[in-house]
């Protein structure tokens, strides 16, 4: 049996949720945070929605599987590794476009290193959801 005041709040707190994350996973190239807090802060919304209406709403939620998650993650992030490889610099070193204003942002820096945490993003929220929604089906 669910809870209305707790599907209520998991609608109300999703979107929140996804935004702090990006927020998050956006700063911490530069501030504490990255990829794999984001990714955390991400999979604790779709949580939300499993506890409060099922797994098989938390699932429909993500649109797709926790494992294509975690491949594109990893495909990002290696892809991170190989843009500096492509333009003649050692793996995994960082390149950075030249920095530009965004209202609201302020200077917005754009670099492979940003890339790498997309990935790591990408790869924790799948790795989390998997495992959780798992855990919670087997019985």
């Amino acid at each position: 049996m669910t809870s209305i005041i707790l599907s209520a709040a998991s609608r109300f707190l999703f979107v929140p949720l996804i935004i702090i994350s990006l927020i998050v996973l956006y700063r911490g190239h530069n501030l504490p945070g990255g990829g794999f807090i984001g990714g955390l802060i991400a999979s604790s919304a779709f949580v939300l929605v499993m506890l409060a209406d099922g797994t098989k709403a938390a699932r429909q939620a993500l649109k797709v599987t926790p494992v294509s998650l975690i491949a594109a993650g990893l495909l990002v992030a290696i892809s991170s590794g190989i843009l500096a490889i492509a333009v003649g610099q050692m793996f995994m070193k960082g390149l950075w476009l030249p920095g530009f204003a965004v209202p609201l942002l302020g200077n917005v820096h754009l670099g492979t290193p940003l890339l790498f945490d997309i990935g790591v993003y990408l790869a924790v929220l799948g790795f989390s959801l998997g495992v959780i929604f798992e855990l919670e089906e087997s019985d």
